[in-house]
């Protein structure tokens, strides 16, 4: 237990402040005790659908946040909960309704707060674009993990080893991809088929730069070090990192409206599940979970293939978040259950690394 409370008390004190500034904005907007709690259990829903959404997030998160030095672990702690919990959460619907709608930032606080309604219809108006770019960048993110030549461990060794071998073939994953748009492109109208494949192609290219990047700086950090150790650039994780959270919190916002429209009432209950999704982040890479369980980050990006897929299908098929939530936590549950059995067939084993 004091081992827990040490990564999720940060967590559970914001989680507090966050109900106090709740419970302060249902007696002030409602006046009464009836809205306030049904306000308050908004609140806590999505908090938990977001957190729910978003365990495979962190698993990943962990999986690329281990490999960077402490200095940019720690960066991206902090100033990464600023951006996840205000950009993403706050400032990234709020920013929909201004290109959308053709007005200024202040213009749609204001209709977000006076005008929910109007609000959540823009929002959801954007949601072929979102798609797009979110999937785009969520399947590559997945399908790069899997097609990799020197990976060594695999958990479904029928499609794993396959996609290994296949690897070989320069861009493979992108070929992929770009056959995957054009075929749900074909199922929507001309100008939804055009935004939906623009936000595409920028999902990808937007993968492809931050990616660069971070192998840019990756060979700069390597060439200045005398001892060898490869340790991912902190500049180009950090940047990886916050747009996989970005595309990860897509659905999370969509899916929120589900439940209110108010922008106040999301932004509180999202930001608390956004928190505890980074203390889970933490507590994984300090007590080295991803290592301890062989196929947990197998799970992880299968999970992240699947919420690509799941996003890039909305375009044209409405999809209810609670089967996007479940397909990643199946799938991250069997991965643990099938690391735990090889733990016990095995012993301790060494692990190769992927």
């Amino acid at each position: 237990m004091a081992t827990l409370l040490r990564y999720y008390t940060f967590s559970l004190v914001f989680m507090a402040v966050c109900f106090g500034l709740a419970l302060w904005y249902g007696v002030a907007s409602t006046g009464s005790m009836a809205g306030t709690l049904s306000l308050l259990w908004i609140v806590l829903v999505l908090s938990i659908l977001e957190i729910s959404l978003s365990f495979d997030n962190a698993v990943v998160n962990a999986s690329i946040l281990k490999e960077m030095d402490e200095v940019w672990q720690r960066r991206f702690l902090i100033y990464g909960i600023a951006i996840a919990v205000f950009g993403t959460r706050i400032v990234f619907p709020l920013a929909i309704v201004a290109v959308a709608a053709g007005i200024g930032p202040m213009e749609a606080i204001d209709l977000s707060l006076n005008q929910p309604q109007e609000y959540e219809r823009i929002v959801s108006g954007a949601h072929i674009g979102i798609a797009g770019f979110g999937g785009a960048f969520l399947m590559m993110v997945g399908l790069r993990f899997f097609f990799d030549a020197d990976k060594e461990v695999h958990w479904i060794a029928v499609i794993e080893e396959r996609l290994t071998r296949v690897s070989a073939l320069p861009a493979v994953e992108i070929g992929l991809l770009l056959l995957v748009l054009w075929g749900i492109s074909a199922l929507l109208s001309d100008a939804e088929a055009l935004t939906f494949l623009t936000a595409g192609l920028c999902g990808l290219v937007t993968f492809i730069a931050v990616d660069a990047l971070g192998t840019w700086l990756d060979l700069r950090e390597q060439a200045k070090k005398a001892s060898g150790m490869v340790v991912r650039s902190g500049l180009g994780g950090f940047l990886y990192l916050e747009v996989l959270d970005a595309s990860f919190s897509f659905d999370g916002v969509i899916g929120a409206f589900a439940l209110s429209n108010n922008m106040i009432v999301i932004a509180i209950g999202l930001s608390i599940g956004a928190m505890f999704v980074r203390s889970m982040t933490v507590h994984l890479v300090r007590q080295g979970t991803l290592a301890q369980y062989r196929y947990l980050e197998h799970g992880a990006f299968w999970a992240i293939i699947a919420l690509g897929s799941i996003m890039l299908v909305s375009a044209r098929f409405h999809i209810p978040e609670t089967i996007t939530g479940l397909i990643g936590a199946v799938m991250i549950g069997f991965s643990l259950w099938w690391s735990m059995r090889w733990q016990r067939r095995h012993g301790h084993e060494a692990i190769p690394a992927d």
